[in-house]
């Protein structure tokens, strides 16, 4: 029986493999690639002052400029391998972190079941462990909850280095440049190799993030695949800031948040679909209130909210015609999280999503809002 109810536990637990990430992973190839570059890049200094007292005139000049500009592209891409390793280092710790608690809570559970010893074969017996059986799931899942939305974070910033730094143009593309000339540096295949291998790494860890814990149910389903979500929590595209964030919905949609932050609380926001609507509730995957769900939505993202609903009308103030998906309608005893095609998502009995609307029983509407701009 203990193996029965503990197995939905151990079996999240299984979700995060070994609970370690071995040596020589993306992370540590990235700084050897860091590394390296910059070694060529002093090597490169070396050549450029070489170059600057051995050969005058306007090729030279126009030369040393180009050298410039490939010396400051040279550490724009070392920073750059160092930024998406530093993701990876965070997304690795994240995901550690909740494999020790889930194991701790396997232990606990298992820990109550024998101490319990031959009362455990009683009806009594029996019902507190069902019951430590279903409070332990319940801890288990807001660990499972709040890892993925750190990873949503993750992704969305992952996706954001997905495009390399710019490398210097060449001097001249037209037929008169000269084979082996500095405007043929950059434009060499080991040196677009590198790029492309780059950028094919960020996006490809963007989306194995965004994979993780597989494909949930539909809202209506019941167990860890309920609460755990649906498929928003795909990565976001690697959009800049006039294209925004992409963000997919339940139905398998599409839509476009203003931001990553924006972007991640609906992320955060749909994986409580399911839960439970508590009077003052501020526990994810147990019980929440309106406001409960979207100040914890974008606390995970790193944004603080007020706490009350009708004081969370902050940021920019949004006409209707124009909200995005991560903007909060707010009525004085009430608010929403708005996900984009036309619809929000709210704590309701259970948390649900649902068309936009700017009624609530004779509550006042006080508008739309952007808390993050």
């Amino acid at each position: 029986m203990i193996d029965l109810l503990s197995r939905p536990i151990v079996e999240l637990l299984g979700a995060f493999g070994g609970g370690t990430v071995p040596s020589g992973g993306p992370a540590d190839v990235l700084r050897l690639s860091s590394a390296a570059i910059e070694a060529a890049q002093g090597i490169g200094r070396i050549a450029i002052t070489e170059l600057a007292s051995n050969w005058n005139g306007d090729a030279a000049d126009a030369a040393l400029r180009y050298a410039e500009n490939a010396h400051a592209s040279a550490l724009a891409l070392a920073d750059h391998a160092d930024d998406i390793a530093a993701v990876v280092d965070r997304a690795c710790r994240d995901t550690e972190q909740g494999f020790v608690e889930l194991q701790a809570i396997v232990q606990s559970f298992v820990g109550i079941a024998l101490s319990a010893g031959p009362i455990i074969a009683t009806p009594i017996g029996q019902t507190m462990l069902i019951s430590a059986a279903i409070e332990h799931l319940e801890r288990a899942l807001a660990v499972v909850a709040r890892v993925r939305a750190e990873l949503a974070v993750h992704a969305a910033t992952a996706g954001e280095l997905a495009s390399p730094p710019a490398v210097p143009a060449p001097i001249d593309s037209g037929p008169a440049a000269v084979p082996g000339s500095p405007s043929n540096l950059m434009t060499s295949p080991a040196t677009a190799q590198v790029i492309e291998t780059g950028e094919k790494l960020a996006k490809t860890f963007a989306q194995s993030l965004s994979q993780t814990g597989g494909t949930p149910d539909s809202p209506g389903a019941g167990g860890a695949q309920h609460f755990l979500g649906n498929s928003a929590m795909d990565s976001p595209g690697a959009g800049d800031a006039d294209r925004g964030v992409e963000v997919r919905l339940p139905d398998g949609s599409t839509v476009t948040a203003p931001n990553a932050e924006a972007a991640g609380a609906v992320r955060s926001a749909l994986t409580q679909q399911g839960v439970p609507y508590a009077w003052g509730g501020t526990t994810p995957g147990t019980g929440l209130d309106c406001s409960g769900l979207t100040q914890w939505a974008y606390a995970q993202q790193g944004v603080d909210i007020p706490r009350l609903a009708q004081e969370q009308d902050i940021g920019s103030s949004v006409a209707a015609g124009d909200v995005q998906p991560g903007d909060l309608a707010v009525w004085d005893g009430h608010v929403a999280m708005v996900i984009g095609n036309g619809q929000l998502v709210e704590a309701g009995d259970p948390v649900q999503v649902g068309p936009i609307r700017t009624t609530n029983s004779d509550m006042a509407f006080k508008g739309f809002y952007r808390p993050t701009q």
